[in-house]
């Protein structure tokens, strides 16, 4: 599913249209056809701006299936802020191994497996939100992205709800939303 409502020609995805969501909402922020998880959606204008500003540092949350079992120094490496993309800094994050492992349904198209190569998830919190930002982390530390999915915008988590389902926040939520932003 794209994290739009036009379909890019030639796509074998979906869009936001097949949802029969509100009219006039629209997506805050991205994922990319390969990303899965967390989207907000809304019809306030501005929200956009106030959410995903890198000046106001708002969090978010990504499960990570990645090649390889990274050592400390890796997730230190991501955590830090030393990394850099298109030579500029990313801002320090938080980097951590999930352990179990969530439970999320299979990918459709399955990831690639290596029999000789283990794999393991971590989640990171960023406060930023470059293009494909987190493949390009872990790759700088040697451990490509398998599977990607937002987990967590802010206080807003994606657990409880079912993979294609939305709910509608009510007026407390909305001014969590805000809240957390600021």
């Amino acid at each position: 599913m794209l994290s739009q409502f036009t379909p890019e020609p030639g796509s074998r995805w979906g869009t936001l249209a097949a949802f029969g969501l509100p009219r006039a909402v629209y997506p805050l922020g991205r994922l990319d056809a390969d990303s899965e998880g967390l989207l907000l959606l809304s019809d306030e204008p501005g929200l956009n701006q106030r959410l995903l500003d890198p000046t106001r540092g708002h969090r978010r949350e990504y499960w990570v299936q990645v090649e390889g079992e990274p050592e400390d120094a890796a997730l230190k490496r991501l955590a830090a802020g030393e990394l850099q993309l298109d030579g500029i800094p990313v801002r320090p994050a938080r980097a951590w191994r999930l352990d179990p492992a969530p439970k999320l349904p299979p990918r459709d198209p399955p990831i690639r497996q290596r029999r000789n190569i283990p794999d393991r998830w971590l989640a990171l919190e960023l406060t930023e939100g470059r293009n494909r930002q987190v493949r390009r982390m872990t790759a700088a530390v040697g451990h490509p992205t398998l599977r990607l999915v937002r987990a967590r915008i802010g206080d807003f988590a994606l657990e409880p709800l079912a993979p294609g389902a939305w709910c509608e926040l009510g007026p407390a939520e909305r001014s969590r939303v805000f809240s957390a932003s600021l």
